[in-house]
């Protein structure tokens, strides 16, 4: 079984997929964020290292979805391959920062992949607010991400709110902007029983 974990930066997905991964004993599978050559360059300039850094994650994450395909563990992804055509992707095309040149290359490869692989067996989406999602971006450090635009961030939850109303699969929306689910243990109970409630029902 193959559970996605979604949400804008700063939204907890990490930390949320490390602890269920260890709560329900599920392999977790995460994305190339500390490894990717592209991220410092492409929070530097945008408009001019987006297409590479999209087909960097493309490529990367289709290769996950490959193995989790072969796969007849329970799988826990941390960000998928939709999500970075549907939020990133988009939101750079909207921008400007994507020319539609790219961008139709970058979705016959895309549609290519698609072909080849299923969506998630249930997709959990961790809501937040963008000064929720500031806050905590701020309180991680990381370098290249400080410089980012309010603008930006309110462009990403845009299109995940627009991705997430339309979203065909089996679908979890947690609000997260008043949850503390690594430090309080009843906000991570308040996840999980929400999970055994969908599980229960995908097996039932």
């Amino acid at each position: 079984m193959h559970i996605g974990v979604a949400g804008n930066i700063g939204s907890g997905k990490t930390t949320l997929t490390r602890m269920l991964s260890e709560h329900y004993g599920w392999i977790p599978q995460y994305e190339s964020v500390t490894y990717n050559p592209y991220l410092e360059d492409y929070y530097k300039d945008i408009p001019r290292w987006s297409y590479n850094l999209e087909t960097y994650f493309l490529a990367q994450r289709f290769r996950d979805l490959l193995e989790i395909s072969k796969s007849d563990e329970v799988i826990i992804q941390d960000r998928t391959l939709l999500e970075g055509v549907h939020i990133f992707v988009a939101n750079n095309r909207d921008l400007g920062n994507l020319s539609d040149r790219d961008y139709d290359t970058y979705m016959q490869l895309f549609e290519l992949m698609m072909s080849m692989v299923r969506p998630p067996d249930l997709l959990i989406y961790l809501k937040c607010s963008v000064p929720h999602l500031v806050s905590q971006i701020q309180k991680r450090g990381r370098d290249y991400e400080q410089g980012m635009s309010l603008e930006y961030l309110s462009g990403l939850n845009d299109h995940y709110d627009k991705w997430i109303s339309g979203y065909k699969g089996r679908l979890l929306t947690i609000d997260a902007d008043d949850l503390d689910f690594q430090n309080r243990p009843e906000d991570f109970s308040l996840i999980t029983d929400k999970i055994d409630a969908e599980l229960y029902g995908l097996f039932g």
